[in-house]
């Protein structure tokens, strides 16, 4: 089911890269026109849109706060726990992202840095293949610890029930979730970024989607911000060797194919042994599994099983791919990691999975996808915050750097600029001028 790629020898490996294949040019027309009808007929553009892309016609856009209450009561006890154990372990990691403020003072200048939340963050979940509680909790526990003091989710309903599945909204009342709509795709982003009479704009929009919500993010993108890059379809690159029992492999590689189509799932290694095993585990698992539909179009267009000359070479391919989880079960892994440079998540060693990240480890789940990971990392505390600087000069302080801030601003040739400073230092002057003479 893996196709077959030879790297072994290769000198120039990025020219032999294949591209990810969506099937279809990036539908960017298609999500404009949303975007567009959105912007211009609100509500009734978002239940037609529902109606139209999800079959569902919906009384109301919003969620009753009392369906979301309700989700979590009716919550059976495992499932509440695991929730609650996954949100503890999300808001444990992401508090040692918290900047405190850092003053730097001294010679009359005080300078102080503060990190400021925006005051409301758009959540997007995705829907229609499945239900994503772990995507709640994913996204909305970061914007409550950097501060953001409004959350507002948008989430597809489902098409047989026509309502947001109720461990969606069980995860929305333990991540304290202001506003949850039932509205999904193209126009939940774009009804989160210019606001309708229903859903308010917000400043952030976080979570990951299809390649629609993808797209729609990155038109939206300047309006407001968007956080953790190109957080589209799912992704995996699984480095094995032969310390890796092929069933490890071969389920990992699955593991993110099973999110459908637009994905991408590697295996590389430099053990011929290995890759044939793995490939027979990866048929055998995929025949059975539950989701063999979505598995099977994710490996048919980029699935790919790659053979190289060595651990070194392997790094080099999954830096080149930048993929959203990396996976290193070989020997000396953690060492291998250190060489990482372009990969969402990492995870070492044949008893750390990725499916440990998706779920309970603590970093978000959020990772950037389409080769973003070249620039771009997972959802942080830092995505809902900005950067405000406090800047205070005592008199002397100013004067000390007075001449060089009019000689920059002549030679840009902005002369209120440096008069802004020369004025000042005259003021002083004459004071000095007035002590003396008294």
């Amino acid at each position: 089911m893996l196709n077959r790629l030879d790297l072994r020898g290769a000198t120039d490996v990025r020219s032999l890269l294949p591209r990810p294949e969506a099937g279809d040019e990036e539908p960017v027309e298609a999500v404009q026109a949303i975007i567009a009808d959105v912007c211009e007929r609100g509500d009734v553009a978002l239940f037609e849109l529902t109606e139209r892309f999800d079959g569902v016609a919906l009384e109301a856009l919003r969620v009753p706060d009392d369906d979301i209450a309700r989700a979590l009561a009716d919550c059976p006890a495992d499932l509440r726990a695991a929730l609650e154990l996954a949100a503890t372990n999300i808001r444990r990691f992401h508090e040692t992202q918290v900047v405190a403020d850092h003053v730097q003072s001294g010679d009359g200048v005080t300078i102080t840095g503060r990190s400021v939340p925006v005051d409301r963050a758009g959540l997007y979940v995705p829907g229609g293949r499945g239900a994503y509680p772990s995507t709640v909790l994913m996204t909305a526990i970061p914007a409550r610890v950097a501060g953001v003091a409004e959350l507002v989710l948008c989430v597809p309903p489902d098409r047989a029930t026509g309502r947001v599945a109720a461990a969606t909204l069980a995860a929305s009342a333990i991540a304290e979730v202001d506003a949850v709509f039932a509205i999904g795709g193209a126009q939940a982003i774009a009804a989160m970024a210019y606001g309708t009479a229903s859903v308010p704009a917000v400043d952030v929009i976080a979570g990951p989607g299809n390649l629609f919500v993808a797209i729609a993010k990155r038109e939206v993108a300047g309006h407001v911000g968007v956080a953790a890059a190109f957080a589209g379809p799912s992704e995996i690159v699984v480095v094995a060797d032969a310390s890796a029992p092929p069933n490890f492999a071969a389920i990992d590689v699955l593991v993110q194919a099973e999110h459908g189509p637009d994905g991408m799932a590697w295996c590389i290694t430099w053990d011929e042994d290995v890759a044939d095993a793995v490939d027979a585990a990866v048929d055998r698992l995929a025949a059975v599994a539950p989701r063999k539909a979505e598995i099977t179009s994710t490996l048919t267009r980029n699935g790919w099983l790659a053979l190289v000359d060595g651990p070194a070479q392997a790094i080099e391919v999954a830096n080149l791919i930048a993929p959203e989880h990396l996976q290193l079960m070989c020997a000396d892994a953690v060492a291998l990691a250190a060489d990482v440079r372009h990969a969402g998540a990492v995870f070492t060693g044949i008893w750390s999975p990725a499916s440990l990240g998706d779920y309970v480890a603590g970093p978000s789940h959020v990772l950037p996808t389409h080769g973003s990971a070249r620039y771009a990392g997972a959802l942080t505390v830092s995505d809902f915050t900005k950067s405000l600087h406090v800047i205070s000069y005592e008199p002397e302080a100013l004067r000390a750097v007075a001449g060089a801030v009019a000689l920059l601003a002549d030679t840009e040739g902005f002369v209120a600029h440096g008069d802004s400073v020369r004025l000042r230092v005259a003021a002083l002057d004459d004071a000095v001028t007035g002590e003396a003479a008294r």
